[in-house]
């Protein structure tokens, strides 16, 4: 099976290829991986010669402007590269009978939750940014445009969400933890911490075996909450990550005191949903992924390892 990868250089989109690469049903030509080079989100006018060219039977659309920020100064260019450019896409493939998995983001609901549940792919949508809303009409349009295909021959279409992504290659979340507590650490002070967000935190390898199978089963139609299971908030995956970091490399900083503050401590161009949680959905094994906690003890080593190389680089 011919399986391309939109974003192949992000950091979702470097996870599928290494997961594929070892999937029995991409052959011995593994998958196929569309650089920004190759597949740009400001020219889908090219989307359908790609196509043609490599000739993928199934494709995951991991590219994305998810700068959020940015999104919110350019409300305008985010719904076109994640709205506007996902509908081309999804024409394309739904034309020309391809199987479909685009990626999406808890963002497109508004947060707001407080009953202490996970979001269910039937939650009323909502988006309190425009990062969300971009993400959102690249959902509607996709979908618009399988149900628009001639049926038996449009191909399937899944809309995978996940939440909180992390993973190589650096400057995701973790990352930035461990740089602050040893900035907080020299300047003798407490590493302040987002108390009042709440989220799925998810390690990106994970979000791609999840993909992988749900492909490889051919269980790709529908709407897909695949995270990590449990819940925490920035505070908590901060002070695990530290908790972490301080047993397996002692003495280098990570052991700081730290202090729980409200997000708006940070003002920043987009709004964040507060409540970030997606409630996982079955993959065809019938086992959810593991808990946050063992994907981040995972990825922790590696992590270390660029955290010390961009140390010895400054």
């Amino acid at each position: 099976m011919r399986v391309a990868v939109t974003g192949a250089r992000g950091r979702l989109g470097r996870a599928l290829v290494a997961a594929l690469e070892e999937a029995p049903f991409t052959g011995p030509l593994g998958p196929i991986a569309w650089d920004r080079a190759s597949f740009d989100l400001d020219a889908p006018a090219t989307f359908g010669a790609l196509l043609d060219r490599d000739r993928p039977e199934v494709v995951v659309h991991a590219a994305a402007w998810t700068d959020v920020d940015g999104c919110a100064r350019d409300p305008e260019l985010a719904l076109a590269r994640n709205g506007a450019a996902t509908r081309a896409l999804a024409e394309a493939c739904a034309s020309r009978g391809l199987d479909l998995v685009f990626v999406s983001t808890n963002e497109v609901f508004d947060g707001r939750r407080t009953d202490g549940r996970g979001y269910a792919p039937d939650d009323a949508a909502g988006p309190i940014n425009p990062y969300g809303a971009s993400k959102l009409a690249g959902e509607s349009g996709a979908r618009e445009a399988y149900a628009a295909a001639v049926a038996p021959n449009r191909g399937a279409l899944g809309v995978v969400r996940t939440a909180w992504l992390y993973g190589p290659p650096g400057a995701d979340f973790p990352a930035k933890i461990l740089a602050a507590a040893e900035r907080a650490r020299a300047a003798g002070e407490r590493l302040r911490l987002v108390a009042d967000e709440v989220g799925s935190p998810t390690y990106t390898a994970d979000v791609a075996d999840g993909i992988v199978e749900l492909i490889g089963e051919a269980a790709i139609g529908g709407t897909h909450h695949v995270v990590n299971t449990g819940r925490a908030s920035r505070a908590e995956w901060a002070r695990e990550l530290l908790r972490r970091a301080a047993a397996l490399r002692p003495g280098v900083g990570f052991d700081v005191p730290t202090e729980d503050v409200p997000a708006a401590t940070w003002p920043r161009a987009s709004t964040p949903p507060a409540w970030a949680v997606l409630e996982p959905t079955p993959l065809p094994s019938g086992e959810p992924l593991r808990p946050w906690q063992e994907a981040l003890a995972e990825y922790l080593p590696t992590l270390l390892r660029q955290h010390a190389a961009a140390g010895a680089a400054r």
